[in-house]
């Protein structure tokens, strides 16, 4: 349970209060927000939160052991602070979330009651809710090595080593014509093969949807020098005609890519030589050789 400083204890303990709920909700962009259920701004750590979101926090649920924290907020769409443009961009996915009571006559009577991340936003009739999970949430997460045939490492990550800053793993071009914020149409891009960008990464670096990224489904040269590259998924804003573009190289994740078209075969983090399931799934017959060795007909 969080423990409370003895100067706020003493005012709880004493009979009518003044309490109030600020959030600090800090994005993976870096953006920093903050916001209360009071209705005056508060400021303390730097942060300014903001009373005019119409944001509201429901009770903290807490635990003993390793149960995940929760709660949730829930407010009006602000066009100033939390808007619904951002939201669908995915803007706030993920983002880290500190929340505190504190005494708002005299902030520094405060004490921090949650740390964790946002996790499902839903909207309805112009306003939204935040489910907020606790960093116990962490632990839900698969750890260890999966023994599998194809590569488990991500590419270009500490354990894959691949350096995607190389002109040969990646390309800056500016968007050209897009469709649904999931095609993108490029009128001369001949400077790497064919599907060499499928599994990849595509990353918008200005305009008004900088920051986004999707991952690529397919990448087809369709002649005359043009290129056509599909999302997965749309971006949650399209990018405009002259926004800049990273376009990473994809890779998937086996042994032979590795190594002839990256050249990093001794990087390799999975086990191209791991028995199938037919070979798991065989037994012993008469007559046979039982060598353990491969059988043939």
């Amino acid at each position: 349970m969080t423990a409370f400083p003895a100067s706020l204890a003493a005012h709880l303990g004493g009979g009518a209060t003044t309490l109030a709920r600020a959030f600090a909700l800090t994005r993976k962009d870096g953006t920093v927000l903050g916001f209360t259920d009071h209705d005056r701004d508060l400021s303390f750590d730097g942060i300014t939160f903001r009373a005019d979101t119409g944001m509201t926090a429901r009770a903290l649920q807490q635990s003993t052991g390793l149960s995940v924290d929760n709660t949730e907020a829930f407010g009006a769409l602000s066009s100033d602070a939390i808007r619904e443009e951002d939201i669908l961009a995915g803007r706030y996915d993920g983002a880290e979330v500190r929340g505190w009571l504190v005494n708002w006559a005299d902030v520094s009577m405060r004490v921090l009651q949650f740390r964790g991340s946002l996790g499902e936003i839903t909207r309805s009739g112009g306003a939204f809710t935040a489910e907020m999970r606790g960093i116990a949430e962490g632990l839900n997460e698969t750890q260890g090595l999966i023994f599998h045939g194809r590569c488990s490492a991500v590419l270009g990550d500490g354990r894959c080593r691949v350096d995607l800053g190389q002109p040969a793993f990646r390309a800056e071009r500016v968007a050209e014509a897009v469709t649904g914020a999931t095609i993108f149409r490029f009128a001369d891009f001949t400077s790497h093969a064919d599907r060499w960008f499928e599994k990849g990464r595509l990353t918008v670096l200005g305009g008004a949807a900088a920051g986004l990224s999707g991952a690529i489904k397919n990448d087809r040269l369709t002649g005359a020098g043009a290129r056509e590259i599909e999302l997965w998924q749309a971006l949650g804003q399209a990018p405009a005609t002259g926004d800049l573009l990273r376009i990473e190289a994809g890779c998937d994740r086996r042994a032979e890519t590795c190594r002839l078209k990256f050249a990093n075969l001794p990087n390799f983090r999975g086990f191209p030589e791991i028995p199938g399931e037919d070979w798991l799934m065989a037994y012993p017959v008469r007559g046979g050789g039982n060598s353990g060795g491969s059988r043939r007909s």
